[in-house]
């Protein structure tokens, strides 16, 4: 088996992989490094959406598919109508991404694109990442996979999982309004659990739907189609309309220390890192940020994770899962009152974890305080427990 060396391996060519890759692309402190990006697939296909907020005018604008100003947000007993503004909530379509990292690195002489897929990562003096076809040696591995640890856990202490199917459709008629778009509408739940839809018009007459869980089982894909079908005639009220893509997917909402796992110059990132918002599955612009500041990290000879994940709103986190998890078909409820009782633009700040001790406690005070005394104690409790060994 071919060997092949690099200063650098990245295994997984996803937001994280390629923030990174960019990030290194873009810092002259690597300008005499080679870099390797590894992925199972030549990613050229529009697989996945992302969908993130930031204040007006951003470093993706000019391949976003669409933004808006204004949303809403909906539930049995509420709505609430909202401006945005400064922030604007955007969307970015997978394979535009791909295709614009791949464009800037692939023209770079300090980067390699192989399509292989990893098995493991083997700790010798340099870290050899063992492939189907090569084997690819380094200094630095940024491994996007998912822990064996976690899996392990997962299979006795199951997470909530973020799943969620969507279609892309297009009517013949003007439909839509595509200022303005649905951020959560809680009214037709899937059984007793916390489920919810988002519309976001591309334009007058195509939309992107999507159907979301927060539990911990999965549905068969006809429950998911079944479910989009009664939303679009029940909710919508439309009737006539071609489906023009489909995307489905699964996020771990996890408070699991990924980032205990990484070893040495083997440094865990994305979902692998616990780059993704436990307590909501935003991914894309916390990717942004932590590689620019594993960079950092890196070229200051500091804690590789340094910065990157915040005690105070992983505790935050921990206890909404929590409730989450026990008290699953409060979750509509948690989230009525979160956007109903504070300002859109307060929210985005608190997810982005750029709020205060006092502006999260005015968020937190409207949730119900018996389940969350009860998910405080336990935490405690655990925290204790884990001192105690």
């Amino acid at each position: 088996m071919a060997e092949i060396h690099s200063d650098v391996v990245i295994i997984g060519a996803g937001a994280a992989g390629l923030h990174v890759a960019l990030a290194i692309h873009n810092d002259p402190y690597f300008d005499n490094k080679s870099i390797v990006i590894i992925d199972k697939t030549n990613k050229d296909v529009n697989d996945r959406t992302w969908c993130y907020w930031e204040k007006d005018s951003g470093k993706w604008d000019q391949i976003i598919k669409h933004s808006w100003a204004h949303g809403s947000f909906f539930s049995n007993c509420k709505e609430k109508h909202f401006d945005l503004s400064p922030y604007r909530y955007k969307m970015l379509q997978g394979l535009d991404f791909y295709n614009y990292s791949k464009a800037i690195l692939l023209e770079s002489k300090n980067f390699r694109w192989y399509q292989d897929e990893i098995s493991e990562v083997i700790h010798t003096k340099d870290l050899h990442v063992k492939g189907r076809d090569h084997v690819y040696t380094a200094t630095y591995v940024f491994d996007s996979r998912m822990p064996d640890e976690f899996i392990q856990e997962s299979q006795s202490n199951k997470p909530i999982l973020q799943h969620f199917k969507g279609w892309v459709i297009k009517t013949d008629q003007d439909f839509f309004d595509p200022d303005q778009f649905t951020m959560m509408d809680y009214r037709m739940p899937w059984k007793d659990e916390t489920s919810f839809f988002y519309v976001l018009p591309i334009h007058s007459r195509e939309a992107l739907i999507e159907f979301t869980l927060f539990n911990m089982e999965l549905l068969n894909e006809h429950d998911y189609d079944i479910m989009l079908k009664r939303y679009i005639k029940e909710v919508l009220h439309l009737d006539n309309y071609e489906i023009v893509e489909q995307e489905y997917g699964i996020i771990p909402m996890s408070a699991f220390r990924f980032e205990s796992l990484s070893n040495g110059n083997h440094i865990l990132i994305g979902t692998a890192g616990g780059w993704v918002k436990p307590s909501s599955g935003y991914s894309f612009k916390n990717a942004e940020r932590n590689a620019l500041k594993l960079i950092r990290n890196i070229k200051d000879k500091r804690n590789i994770n340094s910065g990157i994940i915040s005690k105070r709103f992983r505790f935050y986190d921990t206890l909404f899962l929590d409730v989450l998890k026990h008290h699953n078909d409060l979750g509509p409820k948690l989230f009525t009152l979160m956007y109903t009782k504070n300002d859109v633009r307060k929210i985005f700040k608190f997810l982005d974890e750029e709020t205060n001790l006092i502006e999260e406690l005015s968020i937190i005070w409207h949730f119900p305080k018996i389940v969350f005394m009860k998910s405080l104690l336990k935490y405690f409790f655990q925290s204790i427990t884990r001192r105690g060994h």
